[in-house]
């Protein structure tokens, strides 16, 4: 907890010298794939910082993600496993370090049934994102709908940051800390749950 508090505190740093938009791209894109630290929190403290350019971090955030995102696919698909099938040493420190190879494997059984939903349910919550993007590769999920079901999530996480701190200002900061994991959460069950019923009633 101690290393998770001081990267925190790190990331928060940024936001204080003229470096905070590259470091938020750059934190968005590590995220995607291995870092432990979702970008919200430095995409908070610069939207805070300046409020009336709290769309344009958003943007630079979105940027940073989907980048990330199509590299930890690449990634995927390219290097984690050898041509016979077994896996190589870039995929064995993600399962000591990042994730397990149990996780992963249901992932698969995921993508089989729910494909679209799972990778926007992943952008747009608080599940580790960084899993379902390397995972997208390595199963071969579709690439563009990969990357539009990112777009969408990964933005609409974004873009209700900034915006609610570009409506609000510092005000909003405690109910973002407090309740926006439950607010996108409830809203991405709610937004499933439709689409669910609407497909099994009509």
């Amino acid at each position: 907890m101690n290393i998770i508090k001081r990267l925190y505190n790190w990331v928060l740093s940024w936001s204080e010298t003229k470096w905070g938009p590259l470091a938020l791209f750059l934190l968005a894109l590590t995220e995607a794939s291995f870092f432990p630290l979702p970008p919200d929190v430095l995409l908070i403290a610069l939207c805070l910082g300046t409020p009336k350019k709290s769309f344009r971090y958003s943007g630079i955030c979105l940027a940073g993600t989907m980048v990330g995102a199509l590299l930890a696919y690449l990634l995927g698909y390219f290097l984690w496993q050898t041509p016979d099938g077994s896996y190589t040493g870039l995929a064995e420190w993600f399962y000591a370090h990042i994730f397990s190879l149990e996780t992963f494997d249901e992932i698969r059984v995921m993508f089989e049934e729910y494909d679209f939903w799972i990778i926007f349910t992943a952008g747009f919550t608080p599940v580790p994102y960084k899993i379902f993007t390397i995972a997208a590769g390595v199963f071969n999920l579709d690439f563009t709908m990969f990357m539009i079901a990112s777009a969408i999530s990964r933005g609409a996480r974004f873009f209700l940051v900034g915006g609610l701190i570009w409506k609000y200002g510092a005000p909003i900061k405690g109910f973002i800390d407090k309740y926006f994991n439950l607010l996108v959460t409830v809203l991405t069950v709610l937004l499933i749950g439709g689409f669910f019923a609407i497909k099994y009633l009509f």
